[in-house]
């Protein structure tokens, strides 16, 4: 019985038929590999072609007597490129001076030292791969080597060695950060301290990183100090939103003066409060401060939590004297009269968490932590892979009234000193 084909029409408009049941997917899935090695070949052999014409302008072309030749060909050697994140065996042009000197080839030195096997190297360790595994996923179009796990770790220790040079020295004098996020990151038994920044176009920055044992002021204090000698101005007025740590409060203090007003979390507020109480009393607790903080008047909001508080002396005075610590600071963008999309945004240290979310992400990976910048290395590409995915905060078109805010609470502070 005859077979049924399927037919196409190619660009000369000559049919061509297809067994039954073959479609065209199936025949470019076939030629996949073909293709990509195809590509891979080509790919390599422009590669040589740009050493041939880089070495025939420095010795001339071969086999043409040149009396006032400088350099003379040396035949080729054994040595590698870096191609596809791999290093790929090819047999380089050698180049000499007339007196015997080898001249190092520039485009060779180029192809091998591109930085590509690092990109390559960061993009499949962020997405996932541990380094063990490394050599059994990368693209083996051409027969590379010395994908294995020493060298995968090396170029990762060069990459994310850049990564957080580039963010412990990233300039912040033009940035125009009007909010300030501080909070910290347990890694191996330290604590690495994070600080992110709002702009006035409601656009987010990581700032800074620090590394130490705890939260306390003096570690918070020296992450300050880095980020005001980056270009921080001192002297202007921020909104630090912050967990409600001690130590953090204080280094913001101390570093930051009256000028800068602390808008304390409100989550962690109500979650310290509940911490006190049976689980027969946390639902109506709860409900009744998230009902105060959704007020818009700052004067109803604090009548509303003040009632809380007499509730709770009959319950637990201590849920009580949790919840009136503080109190006041976190009804901070109450009293500016922030619109309710903005506060939302910046009544909580969300923004910062979820930040560090995508550290916790990337860093629970690693099995064995060492010593030096280890840790700093890695929480820095966690920090910059989450920044690539920030958005501008929600409530953003609100940010002149926080900003102008923060140009009063400047001028109070002025008068009176």
């Amino acid at each position: 019985m005859r077979k049924k084909y399927q037919k196409f029409q190619t660009k000369s408009n000559e049919e061509v038929e297809l067994p039954d049941g073959v479609s065209m997917d199936d025949l470019i899935d076939g030629l996949r590999e073909d293709i990509e090695a195809m590509g891979a070949t080509h790919g390599l052999l422009i590669m040589h072609h740009v050493m041939e014409g880089q070495l025939t302008r420095i010795a001339g072309e071969k086999g043409k007597h040149m009396p006032d030749r400088m350099a003379i060909r040396g035949g080729t050697q054994p040595g590698y490129v870096i191609y596809g994140g791999q290093k790929v065996g090819v047999m380089h042009p050698r180049v000499r001076k007339v007196s015997g000197e080898e001249i190092p080839l520039p485009a060779y030195q180029r192809f091998q030292s591109d930085g590509r096997m690092q990109r390559e190297v960061t993009k499949k360790v962020l997405a996932g791969v541990s380094s063990r595994n490394y050599s059994q996923v990368v693209e083996d179009v051409m027969n590379g080597y010395g994908i294995k796990k020493s060298s995968v770790d090396r170029h990762m220790v060069a990459a994310t060695g850049k990564q957080l040079a580039n963010l412990l020295n990233r300039p912040l004098g033009g940035l125009n950060i009007c909010a300030l996020m501080i909070d910290g990151k347990d890694v191996a038994g330290e604590r690495l301290m994070v600080a992110l920044g709002v702009d006035f176009r409601g656009e987010k920055y990581v700032l800074g990183l620090w590394q130490g044992t705890t939260e306390n002021s003096e570690v918070c204090g020296a992450l300050i100090d880095n980020l005001i000698d980056r270009g921080l101005d001192p002297n202007q007025g921020y909104l630090a939103v912050i967990d409600g740590a001690k130590g953090i409060k204080k280094a913001i203090e101390t570093k930051l003066g009256d000028k800068t007003l602390i808008q304390r979390c409100q989550f962690h507020k109500r979650r310290n409060v509940m911490e006190h109480l049976p689980e027969a009393h946390q639902a109506d607790v709860s409900k009744r401060i998230l009902s105060a903080y959704k007020m818009t008047d700052y004067t109803d909001a604090k009548s509303a939590l003040m009632d809380t508080v007499r509730h709770l002396d009959g319950l637990n005075p201590s849920a009580a004297r949790s919840l009136e610590e503080g109190l006041e600071e976190t009804l901070t963008l109450h009293r500016l009269c922030v619109p309710s999309v903005l506060r939302q945004s910046l009544r909580s240290t969300n923004l910062i968490e979820s930040c560090l979310s995508v550290v916790e992400e990337f860093t629970r990976r690693v099995k064995r932590w060492r010593g030096g910048t280890h840790r700093q290395r890695w929480v820095a590409t966690g920090l910059i892979k989450a920044e690539k995915k920030f958005r501008r905060v929600r409530g953003h078109t609100a940010m002149p009234f926080l900003t102008n805010a923060l140009r009063v609470q400047v001028d109070v502070v002025a008068e009176a000193a």
